[in-house]
């Protein structure tokens, strides 16, 4: 897989897949995690996974800057990996939430969220830099044996992002199962079993002093070990809250102690980095070092060139906003029509987010096989243009859901909630939707993700590189900070229609980005 490639290429991979791992379990869990402990609804907690989400892009930019600065990017890196350890450390320590100190373990937790968003800007788009400049070298080199040899090289950094994206999602497909297989086996280990919809009732008992009418039934299936052969339940609400603080307690409990995994990945992260970093490149140090003196009209040209590609970023950044708005759903309103929607006993949702990874490392040498195949026959599919295709496929995503909750007749969530609990059971989806959507959704990452990485180091400025990658994820930013709408219409709206509202994003911005693959081609000779 590595061999024709930069030999620090499998070094940045597994750095990553490491930082990668230990993100993944706290992301998997994030959305329904905030629900749970503080009894947020899923709309608040969707806001506060927008921010957070948003805030890990834009600080993306922020730490592109400082080692664009600095020209530290090694430096740069190491300190986030720090800084988000630091972060995992205060999201382990595991203290009850209650009434009075709701607002402060609020504060708290949101400081350890940004603690990991800044840390994560500090490593992201970095190490992302740092792998672009490998390939500059690589292909700086390769030109000194001839055009032959360059255009070979030049043809391996779109499979080189490729295969550093596998990694990513190594670590993205073992890091769902830790929290809920950690939380599980504490519940276990007090008497309790799972219940996706039992927290909600319990912080509902909490804050009202009243029983909600299901709570006998979904606190009977979280106790059937203790309860087996009795129809005990509490009863009075006396019983009840003292039931539902334990609960709570227990459950998310054994979430906080997942987090310690994440610490742990961070410190191996940090120790390859360290023990491999001789190895890497410093973006921009070739370049600093050369002194050349040009004439007017070469810098009248050389600042037209990178004007115009800067323009053409700029453009390929405009809509890919539309894309991780859509796609980023799956720790969102995805996550939450996997709890309520699909019939999951054995399965519980945060586990279905390893369907991404799993098909990211299943299909992406099966894709790098197909465009090779392509490239031996002739056939050349510029960058820009599989970005225009990615869009397309993530269309087909939310077309399936839009189509198959249409059929079902599946209305708002909340409306879907308000009935029994015989009546959802009855409408619940099998399994089988969440691998069909999850399929198109990663096919449609393949095309655009990892092949935007690649387009980015293209057109970036060698002296701008760690800038650029910044601007990439601050455009992903963008489309987070929306995020927490996704929510707000699953709740409100009949699925289908929720659903249409990202397949017609999806479907515009196919458009508009077929529209400008020819201007793209021609300015980034892609």
């Amino acid at each position: 897989m590595f061999k024709n490639h930069p030999k620090g290429l499998l070094a940045a991979a597994l750095s990553n897949m490491g930082e990668r791992f230990g993100y993944y379990i706290m992301n998997a869990v994030l959305a329904l995690f905030l629900c749970s402990k503080f009894g947020l609804s899923d709309t608040q907690s969707g806001l506060i996974y927008s921010i957070f989400y948003s805030g890990i892009y834009v600080l993306s930019l922020v730490g592109g800057l400082i080692a664009d600065r600095t020209m530290n990017y090694k430096g740069t890196i190491q300190k986030g990996l720090i800084v988000m350890a630091s972060g995992y450390i205060l999201l382990s320590i595991p203290i009850l939430a209650t009434p009075e100190n709701k607002s402060w373990l609020l504060t708290l937790t949101c400081g350890a969220l940004f603690l990991i968003a800044f840390g994560n800007g500090l490593f992201k788009g970095n190490l992302q830099a740092i792998v672009g400049q490998m390939y500059d070298n690589f292909e700086a080199d390769a030109a000194k044996q001839g055009p032959e040899a360059l255009a070979i090289a030049k043809g391996k950094r779109d499979s080189g992002f490729q295969i550093f994206y596998v990694f990513i999602n190594i670590g993205g497909l073992i890091a769902p199962f830790v929290a809920p297989l950690l939380r599980s086996w504490w519940l276990k280990a007090h008497g309790f079993f799972y219940n996706s919809q039992l927290p909600k009732l319990c912080h509902e008992i909490i804050n009202t002093n009243t029983i909600p009418a299901n709570f006998a039934d979904e606190a009977t299936k979280a106790t059937k070990a203790i309860l087996e052969g009795t129809d005990a339940v509490p009863q009075t609400v006396e019983a009840a809250t003292e039931f539902s603080i334990q609960y709570l307690d227990v459950f998310n409990t054994g979430i906080h102690y997942s987090f310690i995994a994440s610490v742990a990945a961070m410190l191996i992260s940090l120790f390859i980095f360290l023990a491999t970093k001789k190895i890497f490149p410093t973006p921009g140090k070739k370049e600093a070092k050369a002194v050349v003196n040009y004439t007017a009209e070469e810098k009248a040209a050389m600042a037209k060139e990178i004007k115009q590609r800067m323009y053409a970023l700029f453009a390929v950044l405009g809509i890919v906003i539309f894309f991780w708005f859509s796609f980023h759903q799956n720790g969102q309103s995805l996550s939450f029509f996997a709890r309520d929607f699909v019939t999951t006993e054995s399965v519980v949702p945060e586990i279905w987010q390893a369907l991404n990874p799993f098909y990211v490392i299943v299909l992406t040498p099966v894709i790098m096989w197909f465009f090779g195949l392509l490239g031996r026959k002739g056939i050349h599919v510029s960058t820009p243009k599989k970005i225009a295709f990615g869009m397309g496929i993530a269309g087909l995503a939310y077309l399936f859901l839009a189509l198959f909750s249409w059929k079902a007749g599946y209305p708002s969530a909340n409306d879907f909630l308000a009935q029994g609990v015989a009546a959802q059971a009855e409408m619940k989806a099998g399994p089988w939707v969440l691998f069909v959507l999850y399929f198109f959704l990663t096919v449609a990452e393949l095309f655009i993700s990892p092949l935007g990485l690649s387009f980015v180091s293209k057109v970036a400025p060698k002296n701008l590189l760690g800038l650029c990658q910044g601007l990439w994820l601050g455009a992903t930013a963008i489309g987070n900070l929306f995020l927490f709408l996704g929510p707000k219409m699953y709740n409100v709206m009949p699925l289908w229609q929720c659903w249409g509202v990202f397949l017609l994003l999806c479907a515009l911005s196919m458009g508009v980005m077929f529209g400008m693959v020819k201007w793209l081609e021609k300015v980034t000779n892609a």
